[in-house]
């Protein structure tokens, strides 16, 4: 019989939550946390659960969302988070208690009438330690899986000068940026961020999409929710916004959540201007990581070969981020 037992998430654990993210995890961020996952928690029916040894001791838990799917009742790592899974206590880290959580998730879901079950894993780029136990267990217990492909530059491999790492193209771009009198700088204020939204907004245009945060959910994640995690970024010249970046500070990895630039001034090359200035800034402040997230669609199935090859130029390491799904019965 298992000696963990499984509850679901209410605001009374919202400070043990928090700080077994932040503190107690091998692979939380705070796209985990409560302070991150509420501020758009109206948008989500919220079923996140802990795992729970001893009374009160939280050994792992799980952010996560219920939603009816293709007419059936699941359960969803929560879509107010890039990816979330079953997050694990440092120490709770081996063979029995992966297994026992496991096995405890599974009799949860099935006493709770769940008829499919999906968990998007944390990239190992944002993990304390190796979670491939995770991996095993889920794999064990006959789940399906399907990968995205993911771009990052291992930071640590490099000795002294970033732009070295990136491909000969690549270089030449930036170092023919440097030519057109650009300037980044830190965004930090309302008029600032709403500049880079306007930017944001325009070039998604041609995609026919919009931004996932609205600017009153970046004011709120910025100025109150997050403001040592998050930051904006802009390329100026003469003053004038042309490019701008947010930027999510992930334990030991930057991580741009969003690149744009004005369409009017691609020819002076604000994107290899921007990222290459913001690796260059990551590996300054010392980061382990610098990241660009994924360039795949369709459950990893369609590559965006054009954006994926843009980003290979700046000497990008390659990642799979996993997606493990299942049928309840």
């Amino acid at each position: 019989m298992s000696e963990i037992t499984v509850v679901r998430y209410n605001d009374s654990f919202k400070e043990k939550w928090d700080d077994f993210i932040f503190n107690k995890s091998i692979n939380g961020t705070f796209l985990q946390s409560r302070i991150f996952l509420e501020y758009h928690k109206d948008r989500f029916m919220d079923h996140s659960i802990l795992f729970i040894r001893g009374g009160n001791m939280i050994v792992g838990v799980c952010p996560a969302c219920e939603q009816i799917e293709n007419g059936r009742k699941s359960f969803l790592s929560h879509k107010g988070s890039t990816f979330g899974g079953i997050v694990i206590g440092k120490d709770f880290y081996n063979l029995s208690n992966v297994g026992e959580i496991i096995f405890s998730l599974e009799n949860y879901l099935k006493q709770n009438e769940f008829q499919y079950v999906l968990l998007k894993c944390t990239n190992e780029i944002f993990c304390s330690e190796n979670c491939e136990l995770i991996d095993y267990f889920l794999y064990k217990n006959f789940y399906d899986s399907y990968l995205e492909l993911s771009f990052a530059i291992d930071l640590k491999r490099i000795k002294e000068d970033v732009v070295l790492n990136f491909k000969s193209k690549t270089r030449n771009l930036f170092r023919s940026s440097l030519k057109n009198n650009l300037q980044i700088k830190e965004v930090k204020t309302k008029e600032g961020i709403n500049e880079f939204y306007k930017i944001l907004c325009a070039s998604l245009i041609k995609y026919n999409t919009k931004p996932v945060h609205s600017l009153e959910e970046l004011y709120d994640l910025y100025f109150n929710r997050l403001p040592n995690t998050i930051r904006f970024y802009g390329v100026y010249q003469n003053e004038n916004m042309i490019a701008g970046s947010m930027v999510f500070i992930l334990n030991s990895v930057f991580h741009t959540q969003y690149l744009c630039a004005n369409p009017d001034y691609l020819y002076l090359k604000p994107m290899d201007f921007m990222d290459g200035s913001l690796i260059n800034i990551s590996f300054e402040e010392g980061f382990d990581y610098f990241s660009f997230g994924i360039s795949t669609e369709n459950q990893g199935k369609y590559l965006n070969e054009t954006l994926a090859k843009f980003k290979e130029g700046f000497g990008t390491q390659f990642y799979n981020n996993k997606t493990y799904y299942k049928e309840i019965k």
